[in-house]
């Protein structure tokens, strides 16, 4: 099929059966325009800002997100009419450029039904995801959930054994694949303009950055700290907005700055852990007596992650193993008790301004490329790299490591780490499983982002790959679902088109001095956020799951129980899940406390949505 319809509802010969397969296909009424506007059918709770489909003649239109006109003129008629309204304008007169005029977080799709046409599109980071599907042969379906997109009968959900894998490496499944064969999802900033049959896709936005390393930084300075106060003011927050408050520099910034805003104490709502280590409630209070917030605090346990985890794969569309949803959720769920019904979260600034511990790593082995080429050939890399006795003096050794990492081309050597890459696929896999797959796609993924980055610096290109990888793919898809899943909405301020394009003009070398990660933040910040936040170190919103699973006999039931299901179902070697139990017992907890949660979480999802690989 190869008519507009073919692609999105079902081919009809009737003109009229076409428009009313146009209209069901974007109507409320029907359980994807439930999920394309917001609705998750994991909870009854309606979408904070729900929409509907907007009919213009021969056109629908449809949007979910927070949209910003970049035209007084679009501005002025969404304002009379509705976001909708000045969409299908925008496209009645601008075509696939409309986007261009486009600027917030969204989703939108607008259906031109006179000329066949189609467009798709999602916002430059990722924030509103929005599946299709992939078939030529069948007629398909679309929506921000990849389960609402399988329903539909002419789709199908055949599971991608390529997609498992990819899971199995990053832990979540990147853009553009779904973990459905047949379903892909858009990636930030990306649109997709269907018209004759074929799907044509491009970027239709990229940022600027400056890799000069000249500037004036006390200028920077003072328009960060304005572009801050005005992200947070986009996200139009009222009485019933608070924000998660980690104790991160991050999270710390929003807090303060929507306590600026608000005339009563701005809320805050942050999670603790009763385990070294990973307790940083302390920063999160002095953040709180700083800038005068109602401070709400919730200690999760380990009975409370063994009660939450099949609501938590239950509740994502795709296999999801990143253990800190589950921070997320119940700090969410704290906000919603309280009567919170907007959450603003900090996530974005370590990848906008370069707080990431792995950007001051990859600098220390990019320096080995300064040494000159003929140096390293005729004698570093003969010394120890070729002499057999590098492998075991533990001098040698350490800079043998050291040169073996630097020779790798980025973005490998980042991956190398990677369990996944550190051991043989064929004692780890099932050979039926891994013979259908490629072991080199994830990476492939990986050089495709790098390579298109708009940056020679490393460090940008580093931020660009986040962008996508780390944000758009984890962390926003972590965010997202869980508050979803409370019943609240969350909105991005560190990720508002402004201040996404003031971080591009900052050099890289005022984001990463000398390997003083956010420096040009911190430095910038110190004014406004307490020292101790300022200077304490990187820690996150890490669950102690590893520790705990040691200790928990809650958490030991639902896990091994999950494990032993897995174990049957032939993807792995019976042995390594053994031996990775084994390794949790005797060694890192964390570490292959990590893997551990991996599987188990996409037992779980197995489980919960009814399929098998």
């Amino acid at each position: 099929m190869n008519g507009l319809f073919g692609w999105l509802g079902g081919a009809a010969a009737n003109s009229g059966r076409i428009h009313q397969a146009m209209l069901d296909a974007l109507s409320e009424q029907t359980a994807l325009g439930a999920i394309f506007f917001g609705v998750h059918p994991t909870t009854a709770s309606p979408a904070p800002t729900p929409h509907s489909a907007y009919r213009d003649g021969g056109l629908v239109a449809a949007l979910a997100g927070r949209v910003i006109w970049k035209e007084p003129a679009l501005a002025d008629l969404a304002a009379q009419r509705g976001n909708h309204a000045a969409l299908a304008h925008a496209y009645r007169t601008r075509g696939d450029k409309c986007i261009q005029g486009i600027g917030g977080h969204f989703s939108l799709a607008v259906l031109d039904i006179e000329k066949n046409i189609a467009l798709l599109a999602v916002d430059r980071i990722g924030a509103y995801p929005l599946c299709y599907s992939a078939t030529r042969t069948r007629a398909g379906r679309l929506g921000s959930d990849a389960d609402v997109v399988k329903a539909h009968p002419n789709v199908g959900g055949t599971l991608s054994t390529q997609s498992l894998y990819s899971y199995m490496y990053f832990h979540m499944i990147p853009s553009p694949d779904t973990v459905y064969r047949d379903i892909k999802k858009l990636e930030p900033a990306q649109l997709l303009h269907f018209e004759g049959g074929r799907i044509h896709l491009s970027y239709y936005w990229q940022p600027e950055f400056k890799d000069d390393a000249r500037a004036n930084t006390a200028a920077l300075q003072d328009e960060l700290l304005k572009t801050l106060r005005d992200s947070v003011r986009r996200c139009d927050p009222d009485d019933s907005t608070g924000a998660f408050l980690s104790g991160g520099t991050d999270s710390s910034t929003v807090s303060g700055m929507l306590a600026g805003l608000q005339p009563k104490p701005a809320k805050t709502y942050s999670i603790g852990f009763s385990q070294e280590g990973y307790d940083e409630i302390s920063y999160a209070r002095i953040a709180s007596r700083q800038f005068k917030t109602e401070q709400h605090e919730y200690y999760v346990t380990p009975k409370d992650v063994a009660e939450a985890f099949p609501k938590v794969a239950r509740a994502y569309d795709e296999p999801f193993g990143n253990s800190s949803a589950i921070p997320t959720y119940f700090c969410a769920q704290l906000a919603q008790r309280d009567g919170t019904r907007i959450l603003l979260a900090g996530d974005g600034g370590d990848e906008l301004f370069g707080g990431n511990a792995r950007y001051a790593k990859q600098k220390v082995f990019d320096a080995y490329h300064h040494v000159p080429q003929w140096l390293r050939s005729a004698l570093i890399e003969p010394l120890f790299v070729g002499l057999p006795f590098a492998k075991w003096l533990p001098p040698t050794r350490k800079i043998r490591s050291y040169i073996e990492q630097a020779r790798m081309p980025m973005p490998d050597r980042m991956e190398s780490y990677n369990y996944l890459q550190r051991t043989d696929p064929l004692g780890m896999f099932n050979p039926d499983f891994i013979a259908q797959c490629d072991t080199q796609h994830p990476l492939t993924q990986l050089r495709d982002t790098w390579n298109r980055a708009p940056s020679q610096s490393l460090l940008n290109r580093m931020l660009f790959l986040d962008w996508k990888v780390t944000l758009a793919d984890n962390d926003l898809r972590k965010v997202n679902r869980m508050c979803a899943l409370s019943g609240v909405e969350v909105r991005y301020p560190m990720l508002d088109d402004e201040l996404l394009n003031f971080s591009a003009r900052v050099p890289p070398n005022l984001k990463l001095k000398g390997l003083k990660l956010r420096y040009f933040y911190k430095r910038s910040l110190a004014i406004f956020l307490p020292g101790e936040i300022i200077n304490k170190k990187k820690h996150g919103f890490g669950l102690p799951f590893g520790e705990w699973l040691k200790t928990s006999p809650e958490l030991q039931d639902v896990v091994h129980t999950n494990l032993r299901s897995f174990k049957a179902r032939g993807l792995l070697q019976e042995q390594f899940i053994d031996n990775l139990i084994i390794a949790h017992r005797d060694g890192h907890a964390a570490y292959y406390g990590t893997l551990i949660w991996m599987f188990a979480m996409l037992e779980q999802w197995f489980q919960q949505h009814k399929v098998s690989p």
